[in-house]
Parts: C-alpha cells; sequence; structure tokens
C-alpha cells in the first residue's frame, strides 16, 4: 500500500516539473518575442522600413515644365526655376566602407565648404550636424532645403559630394518654384502658382494652355521613400511642357501705372485703389494696378479691384447723357434748374458735392460741373414715364454682364431693373448720377474707351498670343464688341461734354489740365460709398478719373479709382484719382504717344507684321545701324552711349534702355553671343553658351543678385 502512494506521489511531481517546465518554455519564448519585436521596432526600425521602402514600385506622375508668361516686350513675368532639398543616406556603400574612412577623410573640407557657401552655420557646426547624422546612420538626413539653382550647382563641386550619389550618399529632391522677377508690378494680374494654394490671375485663366500634360514612370522606393526611376518604356510618357503665353502688359507702363497709384495711396492715406490703362484703337490693357492697404502704411497687390463693382459716381453720368442724347430727351443747350445744388425728390434729397450756388444752367454745363442735381433731373425728366427704356441702354452697352477680359476673378456688375424689389421710386434719379447701380472699374474705362475710338467698342484683352519653344501657335486679335455704341451725332456730343470737363474754365478737371501741353477728355467722379456695418457713416469717398488722351487723337484710356480713408480731408475726384491720372497721362504722352510730326517719319508697311521681335546691343552701334539701313523707329533711351533695346511697338520700332547693374544679373534675351559675353565677363561672371544667334534664355533671372565668379548658362536660337 505504502509503495502505490510513492508510486502516485512521484507521477504527480513527474507531472507538475513537466507543467512547469513547459510554462518556463512559454515563458521563455514570449520574453523572446516581445524583446524581439522591441528591437526590431525600436532599434532597427529605421532600416526594416527603408528594406520595406524599397520593395514598393509604383507609377508616380512627372510634372511637365509650366510656361512662362511675358510682357509684350519679352520681359519675363512669372517663370519656373528649380529648387532642391538636399538629404544624406549615411548608409550608402561609399560611406559604410572601411569603417566611414571616407567620411572621416572628407568632413572638415566639407563642413568648411558648406559653410562658406551658405554662411548660415560655422564651419565646426556643420561638422557636428554631419557628426550627427552618420553616427545616428539615417538614411534621410536633411542636410538643407530650398537651395537654389547656382548654390546646387556650386554643392556638386564639394568634396565629397563630388563622388556621387552611390558613394556620398547625398540625393536631390528637384521642386520646380514660381517666380515673378517684377514682384509687386501686375502682382495681382498675373497671378500665383504656389502649392496648396489657389491660383489667381492669369495663372488661373490659362493654367491649362501653362501647366502642359502630365508624364508618368515607373519609380522604386528606396529608403527614407526617395523614388528612383526604373528604365520601362512600357511605363514611362514624357510630360509634355507648358505653353509660354505672351500678355498686352508693358512694364514701363506698368511701372508708371503702379508708381503714380503708390504715390497717392500712401500721400492720402488711402484704403485701396486701382487704376487701368487700355490702348484705344485695339483694346489692348497695357497696365493694371491693384493696391490695398496691409498693417498701418504697406501697400501691396493683394486684390482685383479693377474687376470689382462698385456704385462708380460721376463717371457714370456720361451713360445716362447718352441715353437722354440718343433717345432725343434733350439737347446739350437745353437748360435745366440746378436749384444751388440741392433738389427734393419723393422725400429724399439730391446734393451737388461741390457748392456752387448755381440755378439755371446748359444740360452741357451741368456735365461738366459734375451736377448730381443736373443729371438725376436729366434723368427722372426723360425717363420716369418709361424707366425701362433707360435700363435698355445700359443692357445695350454690356453693363448688365461682364466684359469677358481674359482675367479670372470678373464679377457681374448690379443693375436692378423696375419692377424688382430693389427698385424704389429714387432708384431712377440715383442712377442719373451714378448710385444704385454697380459696375466695375474697367467696365467703366471700356465704355470711355469706346468714346476715344469714335463709338467703337474693344473687348479688353490681357494676352495677345501663345507660344511653344518661341514659335506662335495662337494668335489673338483685337475684338469688335460694337461697331458703334451711339449715333455719329451723340458720339460728338459725348466728346464736346468730355472735353469741357477737362478745358472749359467751369469743367471740374480744368484746373487740373490747364498747363497741360496736350488736351485730355475725362470725367471726375466723388463718390460717397458705405463701409461695412458702418454704413455711411464714416463719411468715406471713392475717388475717380476716367479719360482718354490726347484728345485730337486718343492713344490711351486710363481709369483711377481710390477709396480714402474715414474722413479724409482731401477726397474729391479732381484732387485724388485726377492727379495719378496726369502723372500717367504725362508720362505715357513723353514716351510713347505718336505726334503728328514724327508719325511722318515713321516707316510704313501696306500690312503690320504679327510678329513679335526683341534685339539689344549696345545704344551706338544699333544707332548706326538704323541709321545705314533708313529704318525709323521711336527712341525713348536717354540718349547715352549705353546698351539699349529693340522691340517692336504696334507697328513701330522702338528703342529702349538696358539697365546693366553692377549687383544685379541684367536682361540679356536679344543679345548677340558678343555683347552677352561682354557685359557678363565685365560683371565677373562666367559664361557657358550653347547655340548660335541672339539670347532667349538665362540661368539667372534678371534682376536677381550675383556674385563673381558666378557662372550663368545660356542658350541662344
Amino acid at each position: 500500500m505504502k509503495t502505490k502512494i510513492t508510486s502516485s506521489v512521484e507521477v504527480k511531481r513527474d507531472i507538475l516539473w513537466r507543467v512547469y517546465l513547459c510554462l518556463i518554455a512559454v515563458v521563455l519564448v514570449c520574453i523572446f518575442i516581445l524583446s524581439k519585436a522591441f528591437i526590431i521596432q525600436q532599434v532597427q526600425g529605421k532600416y526594416w522600413r527603408s528594406m520595406s521602402d524599397s520593395l514598393h514600385q509604383k507609377i508616380q506622375e512627372i510634372d511637365a515644365d509650366r510656361g512662362t508668361i511675358y510682357s509684350e516686350d519679352g520681359q519675363m513675368l512669372s517663370t519656373s526655376i528649380p529648387q532642391f532639398d538636399v538629404y544624406i543616406d549615411f548608409q550608402a556603400d561609399g560611406l559604410m566602407e572601411n569603417n566611414g574612412k571616407l567620411f572621416r577623410e572628407n568632413v572638415d573640407s566639407l563642413s568648411y565648404c558648406l559653410s562658406n557657401l551658405f554662411k548660415d552655420k560655422t564651419a565646426d557646426e556643420y561638422k557636428r550636424l554631419l557628426q550627427q547624422g552618420y553616427d545616428s546612420q539615417d538614411r534621410y538626413f536633411l542636410l538643407r532645403k530650398k537651395v537654389g539653382f547656382e548654390d546646387y550647382k556650386l554643392m556638386k563641386q564639394f568634396p565629397l559630394v563630388r563622388l556621387g550619389k552611390n558613394k556620398s550618399g547625398f540625393i536631390a529632391e528637384i521642386k520646380n518654384i514660381r517666380l515673378n522677377p517684377y514682384q509687386l508690378l501686375a502682382y495681382r494680374t498675373i497671378g500665383l502658382d504656389r502649392e496648396n494654394s489657389q491660383k489667381v490671375g492669369l495663372e488661373q485663366t490659362y493654367d491649362t494652355a501653362l501647366k502642359g500634360i502630365t508624364g508618368k514612370r515607373l519609380v522604386r522606393f528606396i529608403a527614407g521613400g526617395v523614388a528612383v526611376p526604373i528604365d520601362d518604356s512600357n511605363f514611362s510618357i514624357d510630360p509634355e511642357n507648358g505653353k509660354d503665353i505672351v500678355t498686352t502688359l508693358d512694364m514701363h507702363i506698368q511701372e508708371i501705372t503702379e508708381n503714380a497709384l503708390m504715390k497717392m495711396m500712401i500721400g492720402n492715406e488711402a484704403q485701396h485703389g486701382c487704376a487701368i490703362v487700355m490702348e484705344v484703337k485695339t483694346g489692348k490693357i497695357k497696365a493694371i494696378a491693384n493696391l490695398g492697404k496691409e498693417g498701418d502704411k504697406i501697400y501691396w497687390e493683394d486684390f482685383n479691384y479693377a474687376l470689382t463693382p462698385t456704385e462708380p459716381g460721376s463717371t457714370f453720368k456720361v451713360i445716362t447723357l447718352l441715353s437722354a442724347l440718343e433717345d432725343h430727351k434733350v439737347s446739350l443747350n437745353d437748360m435745366v434748374d440746378l436749384q444751388g445744388g440741392v433738389w427734393q425728390i419723393n422725400g429724399r434729397t439730391v446734393y451737388d458735392a461741390e457748392k456752387h450756388g448755381l440755378n439755371y444752367v446748359t444740360v452741357k454745363k451741368a456735365f461738366e460741373l459734375s451736377s448730381n442735381v443736373g443729371l438725376a433731373k436729366v434723368a427722372y425728366n426723360a425717363y420716369a414715364g418709361n424707366p425701362s427704356q433707360f435700363i435698355h441702354h445700359i443692357d445695350a452697352l454690356g453693363l448688365n454682364h461682364t466684359t469677358g477680359v481674359d482675367l479670372a476673378g470678373e464679377r457681374t456688375p448690379v443693375v436692378f431693373s423696375p419692377g424688382s424689389k430693389y427698385w424704389s421710386a429714387t432708384t431712377l434719379p440715383w442712377m442719373g448720377f451714378g448710385y444704385n447701380i454697380e459696375i466695375a472699374p474697367l467696365e467703366t474705362a471700356n465704355i470711355y474707351n469706346s468714346v476715344a475710338n469714335g463709338g467703337k467698342m474693344m473687348k479688353p484683352y490681357l494676352v495677345e498670343r501663345e507660344q511653344e519653344d518661341g514659335q506662335v501657335i495662337r494668335e489673338i486679335e483685337p475684338t469688335v464688341v460694337h461697331d458703334s455704341i451711339c449715333s455719329h451725332s451723340t458720339w460728338q456730343q459725348l466728346y464736346e461734354c468730355l472735353y469741357g470737363v477737362c478745358n472749359d474754365s467751369l469743367g471740374t478737371a480744368y484746373g487740373l489740365f490747364k498747363h497741360s501741353k496736350y488736351h485730355v477728355c475725362g470725367k471726375t467722379g466723388t463718390a460717397l460709398v458705405a463701409e461695412g456695418s458702418h454704413g455711411y457713416a464714416n463719411h468715406v469717398y471713392q475717388s475717380t478719373f476716367a479719360g482718354f488722351f490726347p484728345a485730337e487723337n486718343p492713344q490711351y484710356t486710363c481709369i483711377v479709382v481710390i477709396v480714402n480713408k474715414p474722413f479724409a480731408p482731401v477726397f474729391y475726384g479732381a484732387a485724388v484719382a485726377g492727379p495719378v491720372f496726369k502723372e500717367i497721362a504725362d508720362q505715357l504722352y513723353t514716351t510713347y504717344v505718336k505726334q503728328d510730326k514724327l508719325q511722318e517719319n515713321y516707316a510704313t508697311v501696306s500690312k503690320n507684321d504679327s510678329n513679335f521681335y526683341s534685339y539689344a546691343g549696345f545704344g551706338k552701334e544699333v544707332r548706326s545701324l538704323l541709321n545705314d539701313l533708313g529704318i525709323a523707329y521711336k527712341d525713348s533711351t536717354d540718349q547715352k552711349d549705353n546698351w539699349m533695346k529693340l522691340f517692336k511697338q504696334n507697328t513701330i520700332p522702338v528703342a529702349g534702355n538696358l539697365d546693366v547693374a553692377s549687383n544685379a544679373m541684367p536682361q540679356l534675351t536679344g543679345l548677340g553671343l558678343k555683347d552677352a559675353v561682354y557685359i557678363c565677363e565685365n560683371m565677373g561672371l562666367k559664361v557657358n553658351a550653347k547655340g548660335v544667334g541672339k539670347v532667349t534664355s538665362q540661368s539667372i533671372s534678371a534682376g536677381q543678385a550675383i556674385a563673381r565668379g558666378q557662372l550663368v548658362n545660356i542658350e541662344l536660337n
């Protein structure tokens, strides 16, 4: 019995021992698994993630090179330049060999070169940074972001880096960024093409043409998620680069316009404003400036005010007069009672902006005085019985819809109709002097341009052609919207009134132009505008001047609209917008306007050559060549023996200054190889030229800061 009990205990003990042994084994296995998981995840995580990356392949899109936007005279307004993010794979074969011998031998000299190039850290700081990356064995160590093309070219010659990617571990990710060389000038019109932001301006309007067609390629991902292309023609589609567009903008006119507007905005502490210059015969927009206030004193092209409807004020009176004259409701010699500048109508009061104390005057004098009472009475007396007839004229002029200008963001005007909930007993007379209606400054400019053009309305436009590799693939011709906006008799009377505003002694702009060397037709405007929740309580006035010059042979139409600060001491159109118009007109008249005597000397051809050209060279040599060939041209240079450019302005060769500064990259486009090399080498630059003929592109953008010894690549056609 005892033997049996002993045997049973031993069996039980043997079973427990086996159970404990299995339990210990299970615990040890679990500990091993958990330890291994910890090591894989925390210690070897980067290595295994990089191995995982290397197993992935996929089709990747290749962005096409975005096209360039040019001004009419060939200046780059928006272009793409490469930018590099530089990384280092510290597990590259070359860096791992011989226990990092290559890295140790080159780290000092590399640190010195990086410090000397970027000047943001000392050589010791760069050495510590590189050593830190090497010690961590980081396979995707960020060295520097947003390295420019020229700096990257220099980096490729540095110690270690010049040995190539496999030995040095240096990896560069290329990104194209959009550059506006002229920055503020026409910034909102040219537009933005930025990563993670909405496009605006011409960049948005012509995005399809500019961006080209995206390509495809097969890539394999290596350490850190870096994509390496795989040569496989079955999966590769080359991208098609975007088209270039050539605008109607003239950067000299744009600069004149922007500077004149800026000067008044700062001086009068205005809130925002815009100015537009149009070419009368074609409808080309030569300049468009939009300035808004940022902070206390900084102005920037923050919004396209030129395309935003607002109450036009007195510049709309030309529409009222056109309608009444066209319908034979009134003549210029009819008398109208101004009642001293105050008129009660349907429970409201119309006031003239300036006190004059006059009563009975002709309709023409009422217009020249910019009398709100006078034009309100003209509208009311002519159309009170049938206001739809007045609205019909507004519709016929296209003021109930956008102009169709090729610029994204144009907003629809606001025109009330009889019978709508917004129409009241005072809507018609208030519309007579530019209230209770909202139209954009560009709409107003287009009406005045039509008067300047003998009644013919042209469609305003900003792009005149698309081109690819310098070859024109689409030409945009001027478009006639209406052969005539009114009868010839009405046009003559409108012209007479607009001339009187600027040249008759009672005209609101007479004092502005009485000493001018040329005549102007135009109209002042002063409108009280609402300011958000404050309404009209803050006395914010919008100052406007719209007109064209020279009156006898109009070449340019210009409108200036400025919204002043609350309770501004100076706010009349003739005192705020008028001087801006005059400054623009004075400079354009001196530089561009073709006077009759000069016109007789210009070379004429039976048909206009539609091809644009741009040449450049030393002024003395170019003038000598033109004179020897008997080619007449317009000389807009300062006549010094310096560099000049020659380009097409309408049908006439125009010579202008080619600025060559000592510390900024000049514009080489149009120069021959000899002249381009001469200029660059005198500035201490090294030149790498490709092709023959004249310069068509340069690796360093015009206006960019340069340093002696820097390399510039130029291509000739």
